[in-house]
């Protein structure tokens, strides 16, 4: 029976971490899918993001004609959701993108049958997607993967799925997802993915201790993982996550700045009293049951679609829609093909943007500025009116060689092949055959040396993928642990992916892949490493000293979908209060200068 507990708390704890960080989806990374990963911005309250509750009011408005209220710098997924809901609030809002589209690193193609994505394949559906896709009419887009399917990790030869339920609702969704054909205690105790004796370090840290974190040293996520489950369970469950969502290295990302809900989960384990050495399996459970609390409390809205908390979503035209139709909705608001060169700002505390466009020289006067480009396109753009914000990019971390934030290059490959060029295996717990990829994708860990990755199976997550006698897999190749990748051809590149699916999914006669799209993104993901959290709280400290400016981005509110979404609400209400605050104490001093006159 001792040993029933160890299994199955090493399955519960496995699948806390896993879906916490089921974002293998770089599609969360590359806005840059699960739980994603934002150390600033979690889902709160509808009250919070109620558009009613920051209208604008007229005394707000700009009487000078040349001035905006606020200039958002950068239209990727951040920046495009922070204009759409200024200008929902009533706030007179310009969005300056360098790019000649906005979306940033999400754009969707639709060509000869295939719907194929270059960066970000889908979303952890949350709320503050729903409601987005709801106030711009294209809710009646949204496409969401079937619940039961689950990711895939590849190991020693085989696939092996991870936990998942099989849809059910409320008490029998649980039911499922721990007693059901691929539960937890299945994985636990059948599994094969991790051996016993790593079942049982696991367990043993999951169910009964651990070692408490070490004081005054901030952890890397392999430091942390191991700690806690072992080097097992580390190897072939969360270093194949890490990544998928950040196409990074665990021995240098920090797992308070790049998972810092998974890394709570240990404070919620030290917060029950007699749970003396932490075991992370019922600070786990303490956490989903508030959050269960949490989620009757403030139910969505019931006009919008019906969806499940971090279930894969898209758009059935693929992730531009969103986009797409912001800038639809802003219209002449949106300036295209404009790049940021300097910031100013004036005595009245005005800030005067330069940027070089197709017309020439061009500048913008806003009485608020919030940038939302990646740091590496900042060099000596804020230095005039921030010099600490060169901290982005000159900041040195000798501990991990590392100067300023960085991006590494990752590639996005979309390839083709006949449905009958799968290997024709039975997959386990009843999921069918693999020619029909019953699943999200397939995880490679670093131990298996297959150079890719992570393989997404489009095709299976979301109809109208591709035509019907093909599968279309998007391939994820590169990140920090293999920056050579950005020196090859593309032939090469196509070759890597292709040697990877052979290896994991393809007969040995199968054709030369179809090669939908390739995409090499040089700098693609902001890398959340031992040091970010410093960098953030000095950029945060300067912020205070410059009111009206907000250097934001992914690189702090979360490299997920969902969290660049969230970040648009939240951002959204901080600079209307401050402009509500600006115009109260300007109208105020305006009021007393007229008595004195008068007197």
């Amino acid at each position: 029976m001792k040993l029933s507990c160890f299994a199955m708390a090493v399955g519960f704890a496995s699948f806390l971490i896993v879906t916490s960080t089921l974002g293998f989806t770089p599609p969360r990374s590359f806005v840059t899918s699960s739980s994603s990963s934002s150390p600033s911005h979690q889902f709160r309250s509808r009250k919070t993001y109620d558009t009613c509750a920051i209208r604008s009011s007229p005394c707000m408005m700009a009487a000078d004609s040349d001035l905006t209220d606020c200039l958002v710098i950068g239209g990727g997924i951040s920046g495009s959701t922070l204009a759409h809901n200024l200008n929902r609030a009533g706030v007179d809002v310009v969005l300056a993108e360098a790019r000649d589209y906005l979306g940033g690193n999400v754009k969707s193609h639709n060509d000869d049958g295939f719907v194929w994505e270059e960066g970000p394949n889908s979303f952890a559906t949350q709320p503050s997607i729903v409601r987005i896709a709801h106030e711009l009419g294209i809710d009646d887009q949204l496409v969401f993967a079937d619940e039961s399917l689950p990711p895939w990790v590849n190991h020693n030869g085989m696939l092996h799925p991870l936990p998942k339920g099989q849809g059910g609702k409320g008490p029998k969704g649980q039911i499922e997802l721990v007693f059901g054909p691929n539960g937890v205690l299945n994985f636990a105790l059948r599994g094969q993915l991790l051996s016993w004796p790593g079942k049982i370090r696991a367990g043993i840290g999951a169910f009964l201790g651990h070692v408490p974190p070490p004081e005054g040293k901030e952890e890397t996520i392999r430091e942390w993982v191991t700690r806690i489950l072992g080097e097992e369970v580390f190897l072939r469950c969360i270093d194949p996550f890490v990544s998928g969502v950040y196409a990074g290295n665990p021995e240098t990302l920090s797992m308070k700045a790049a998972l810092p809900k998974i890394a709570r989960i240990e404070e919620y384990s030290y917060s029950i009293d007699w749970n003396k050495f932490g075991a992370i399996f019922y600070g786990g459970l303490k956490r989903q049951v508030e959050l269960t609390k949490e989620r009757k409390a403030d139910p969505p809205e019931p006009q919008w679609v019906d969806f499940e908390y971090g279930n894969p979503g898209s758009f059935r035209n693929g992730l531009s829609t969103l986009p797409n139709a912001i800038s639809k909705e802003l219209g002449s608001k949106v300036r295209l093909q404009w790049k940021v060169t300097e910031v100013d700002k004036s005595d009245d505390g005005v800030y005067t943007v330069s940027f070089d466009t197709p017309d020439g020289a061009k500048s913008v006067r806003a009485r608020t500025v919030v940038c939302t480009a990646p740091a590496h396109a900042l060099r000596d753009v804020f230095t005039a009116v921030m010099p600490e914000s060169t901290i982005l990019l000159d900041k040195v971390r000798k501990e991990i060689d590392r100067i300023g934030v960085y991006y590494p290059p990752v590639c996005a490959v979309t390839v083709a092949y006949p449905k009958s060029s799968f290997k024709d295996v039975e997959l386990p717990n009843g999921f069918g055959n693999l020619q029909n990829l019953p699943g999200f994708g397939s995880l490679n860990p670093r131990t298996e040396g297959v150079r890719t990755l992570g393989t997404l199976w489009s095709s299976s997550l979301f109809p109208g993928r591709c035509p019907p006698n093909y599968n279309l897999l998007l391939n994820y190749i590169g990140g920090s642990r293999d920056v050579g990748i950005a020196d090859l051809s593309e032939e090469e590149i196509v070759a890597e992916v292709d040697k990877g699916c052979r290896q994991v999914l393809l007969k040995d006669d199968a054709p030369k892949p179809k090669l939908v799209g390739l995409k090499l993104w040089p700098t693609a993901i902001p890398q959340y490493e031992l040091g970010h959290l410093d960098i953030i709280q000095q950029l945060q400290d300067a912020e205070k000293k410059t009111p009206g400016l907000w250097i934001c981005g992914n690189y702090r509110s979360g490299v997920a979908f969902p969290d660049c979404v969230t970040f648009g609400y939240e951002q959204a209400k901080t600079v209307k209060e401050f402009l509500g605050a600006k115009t109260t104490s300007t109208d105020a001093a305006a009021y007393e200068k007229q008595q004195v006159f008068t007197t």
